[in-house]
């Protein structure tokens, strides 16, 4: 989850890129930021920018979409006697959402991959590298083996998003 936040704002920043980093070949310093990085030219940047509109809001649904499936997930696992049924459906349900999110999520990546120049596309990889390495080694929500996936109901947080009586 992490690694697909991490993806969405590096290409969210391609967007908001300083305007004045036109294409050089000069080599970029290596402590600058990554999207600079890119020298991305104003009519990529345009491009770029038009993919996003184009799908803000499927991107919002299908993110709604996922959040709500979630929520009722949970709030089947906390009902007083759960339904195997019904938690069923509520697992397929977030898993057709998170499909359905990664789907869009691979299609914008394509679309803007297909405007970037071939040095590009080789920087790009190896930012996606770079944050596979950084996010890999946080993820400390996968329980190890033999672990219980679900803590003792009195060191559960109050969560936010499900209606208290």
């Amino acid at each position: 989850m992490r690694f697909r936040i991490l993806m969405l704002l590096l290409s969210a920043g391609l967007l908001f890129a300083v305007p004045g980093a036109a294409y050089t070949q000069d080599l970029p310093p290596a402590n600058s930021d990554p999207i600079q990085q890119l020298r991305l030219t104003p009519e990529q940047r345009q491009r770029i920018r038009i993919i996003f509109a184009e799908n803000k809001d499927d991107r919002q649904t299908t993110n709604r979409r996922v959040r709500e499936a979630n929520i009722a997930l949970e709030q089947s696992l906390d009902a007083e006697s759960p339904d195997e049924n019904l938690i069923d459906q509520r697992i397929n349900e977030l898993a057709a959402a998170q499909a359905a999110q990664t789907r869009m999520r691979i299609r914008m990546e394509l679309k803007i991959r297909r405007e970037l120049r071939p040095e590009q596309l080789a920087m790009w990889r190896q930012f996606r590298l770079q944050l596979k390495d950084f996010a890999g080694p946080q993820r400390t929500d996968q329980p190890a083996a033999g672990q219980n996936l679900r803590p003792n109901a009195n060191t559960l947080r109050p969560r936010r998003n499900i209606p208290r009586p």
